[in-house]
């Protein structure tokens, strides 16, 4: 196109949109004026993908999530409308255009990601709730395209893996400066800080775990031999930030998440032979076994409840005799076994937990926060909650995309020469399996800001060891 046709082109849409516009004040129909936001966000779609996926990631720190719209619907904004244009422009691009680097579908972390996608839709015929696990399946299916197939092709420029980090990291650090600032006018105690994080997040256990999935980030950063002084100052306020807002949104699981990738940053550090995790594995399961009855009754000695103070609400983690968090915790596990024992094959559909558990409560695991008709959530935990809706093969697809993701990392780390891309390796894995740990005791792959980071920093493993493993430069920036 030439240049004048360039011109020829903006003058029409001008005058077609200067048009709209005087007939929108006119009549006033004012949803006109968002018309240039539209064109804007579709040309970034057609021409600049990368925009496109930053522009999403900048935007789901702060987007909001609107529940129980009609049809049953939830919807987080604006962002899930973008990840499913994001979703569609791709297959457009894939299918007519051939813009795809084949070599990412024989990557072991995708033939995984694609075995639990697989099975996910397969389970859909067999849901007691078909609509529901269509939703379920959609949802995931977008996520997936968006932030993990796309975005391997967008950091092949090692700038983006940065810019993607960053984009999303800054605008988590506002959230934790507003949420900090309104918890200080509540005296940080500790029932505000169930709330105070609204209407970014929904509550603090989610806040929680989404901090902890950067803080090792933050942190890895703050070792970059390539900050300059006043860079490394702002790294340095984010970090006391995320610190601040971590340890004020008193969620446990967030801290024991970071606990565990502590330990896991030890046992690549030490390079711990995998006989030697194995043994210990095995004796910690045995000496459950061995002493079960002691251990079960220490732990029900412990009478201590959430609590204001730091120090008593660390040493409720274990309170498994009057905890009402914890007891529920259990009441939903328990729930979900019972459902996976009556169809251990294809589950009850995908997304469908929340619908069919009440009924498989007992009346002894209720606790006060129970309800009988089942309605408050999940099965609280990513691994129980697949084998209550997808069945054994539900939870074991999604237990291989982590060992894939686990053997490839460890592998890809111990080879790369680069330190300052060993360092952001490093940072994105910790993050990550910080959300492993802490999905043992809730499940957030529903909400976008969980999704985002959990399939994009995949997506950064992949990009490393597909395009950046055997560059040595260490002034380039990561």
């Amino acid at each position: 196109m030439t240049h004048a046709e360039i011109n020829k082109w903006v003058y029409w849409i001008g005058g077609v949109f200067i048009g709209l516009l005087g007939l929108s004040l006119w009549f006033e129909q004012f949803w006109i004026l968002a018309l240039p936001v539209a064109l804007g966000i579709i040309g970034l779609a057609l021409f600049r993908l990368d925009w496109l996926f930053m522009l999403i990631t900048i935007l789901t720190p702060v987007s909001v999530a609107f529940e129980d719209l009609p049809g049953g619907l939830g919807l987080s904004l604006p962002t899930e409308p973008l990840i499913f244009g994001l979703m569609l422009v791709f297959f457009y691009k894939v299918f007519f255009d051939g813009e795809f680097d084949g070599r990412v579908l024989m990557h072991p972390i995708a033939i995984a990601i694609l075995l639990n996608l697989g099975w996910v839709f397969i389970t859909i015929f067999s849901s007691e709730e078909p609509v529901v696990s269509i939703k379920f399946f959609l949802s995931r299916l977008w996520y997936v395209v968006g932030f993990f197939f796309v975005a391997t092709q967008i950091f092949r420029n090692p700038n983006n893996i940065r810019k993607f980090l960053w984009f999303y990291i800054v605008p988590l650090a506002l959230v934790g400066i507003y949420t900090v600032s309104i918890h200080a006018t509540h005296g940080f105690a500790s029932k505000p800080a169930h709330w105070v994080m609204q209407p970014f997040f929904k509550d603090h256990t989610s806040y929680g775990a989404i901090l902890a999935m950067f803080y090792p980030v933050v942190w890895a950063y703050l070792w970059s031999k390539n900050l300059t002084p006043t860079t490394k100052v702002v790294v340095t306020v984010i970090m006391l930030v995320l610190t601040a807002a971590l340890i004020f949104s008193y969620t446990r699981a967030a801290w024991v998440s970071l606990v565990g990738s502590l330990g896991i940053m030890a046992v690549i550090m030490l390079r711990v032979r995998l006989w030697v995790l194995a043994l210990v594995a095995v004796a910690c399961v045995g000496g459950y076994f061995a002493f079960e009855e002691q251990i079960m009754m220490k732990l029900e000695q412990n009478r201590q409840d959430s609590s204001d103070d730091l120090a008593e609400h660390v040493n409720s983690i274990s309170n498994v005799a009057t905890d009402a968090s914890n007891l529920e915790r259990i009441n939903r596990w328990s729930a979900a076994l019972r459902m996976f024992e009556e169809k251990p094959l294809m589950g009850f559909g995908p997304g469908t937990y929340k619908f069919r558990y009440a009924s498989y409560q007992h009346s002894s695991q209720l606790t006060i926060i129970s309800t009988n008709f089942g309605d408050l959530g999940n099965a609280h935990s990513e691994y129980f909650g697949p084998l209550a809706e997808m069945g054994i093969f539900g939870l074991l697809t999604f237990l291989g995309v982590i060992i894939a993701a686990i053997f490839k990392f460890v592998t890809l780390y111990l080879k790369l020469v680069n330190r300052e891309l060993k360092l952001i390796l490093m940072g994105v894995f910790l993050g990550w399996s910080s959300y492993l740990i802490h999905g043992v005791l809730n499940n957030y792959l529903d909400l976008d800001k969980a999704n985002v980071p959990f399939w994009g920093f995949l997506a950064i493993l992949v990009a490393i060891e597909l395009y950046h493993k055997d560059k040595s430069d260490e002034s380039t920036a990561y």
